[in-house]
């Protein structure tokens, strides 16, 4: 293979919410770099399905960890289950759009336990287990919504995600003079099943994607590619960034 600064060639990456959508997509894509990947979600057929979608090299190793991110103690018997790591993805996350006078507490807890809390508990137990070293690049899947541009409804998912990018910053600060990068992808609209959940009418589909300079939504690969991006050696300086991955939507 000719030169390629974005190889994942020989790392080791874990990867949440890896049963479809963009996670499933980055598994895929790391896969075809060279990583051997540590996935994990709560949906194990899922789970099985993207695993035999990896591609499978000469020291290539892939495996798959059913877990519920809303219990620490499964988040800390993951740790204990992997090796140092070369990168790690906290892509988990569900979304919930709701009107601030129909906000209920339950539903503001089931969000921040999974988008919030468990990226956060995650990192916790990689750090102190030392599952982190010199060179680890650490990703977030925030969101252009909240951190960027805020929208009608979503109150309980944009605090999450603006939650998420602070503790990006405050991760990437701490952790600087380990070695360790920490950063962000911002996505706008993405066609995946979380945003095809019932939550979205066609109409709205169809006015929204009028506020899109580059006239589409974006697809799992989109975002997939910038993630690769942020693990590899290509943005050894970067750190503390939200990198918006939008379609200019944030424009206007």
């Amino acid at each position: 293979m000719g030169y390629n600064p974005y190889s994942l060639d020989g790392k080791v990456l874990l990867i949440t919410g890896a049963a479809g959508g963009i996670g499933r997509t980055t598994a895929i894509e790391c896969s075809r770099l060279g990583a051997s990947l540590i996935l994990t979600d709560i949906n194990e057929e899922g789970l099985k399905e993207t695993l035999s979608s990896l591609e499978v090299v000469s020291g290539q190793e892939h495996r798959y960890y059913k877990i519920d991110l809303t219990e620490e103690q499964e988040i800390a018997d993951l740790v204990e289950n992997v090796p140092a790591l070369d990168g790690c993805v906290c892509n988990a996350g569900v979304m919930k759009l709701t009107l601030t006078q129909f906000i209920t507490i339950a539903e503001i807890e089931r969000v921040q336990r999974i988008n919030l809390i468990a990226p956060m508990l995650l990192t916790k137990y990689l750090v102190k287990r030392k599952r982190v070293k010199r060179g680890t690049s650490i990703v977030f899947t925030a969101s252009a919504g909240g951190v960027f541009r805020v929208s009608v409804g979503n109150g309980i998912y944009a605090t999450t995600k603006c939650g998420i990018d602070a503790f990006m910053r405050t991760v990437a600060l701490e952790l600087g003079p380990k070695g360790v990068r920490c950063n962000s992808v911002n996505p706008g609209m993405v066609e995946t099943n979380l945003v095809r959940n019932g939550q979205f009418t066609e109409e709205d589909h169809r006015k929204e994607l009028q506020n899109y300079p580059l006239g589409r939504y974006g697809q799992p690969l989109d975002v997939a590619l910038a993630v690769i991006y942020l693990l590899s050696d290509a943005s050894s300086w970067v750190t503390g960034t939200a990198l918006k991955i939008d379609g200019g939507m944030t424009l206007s």
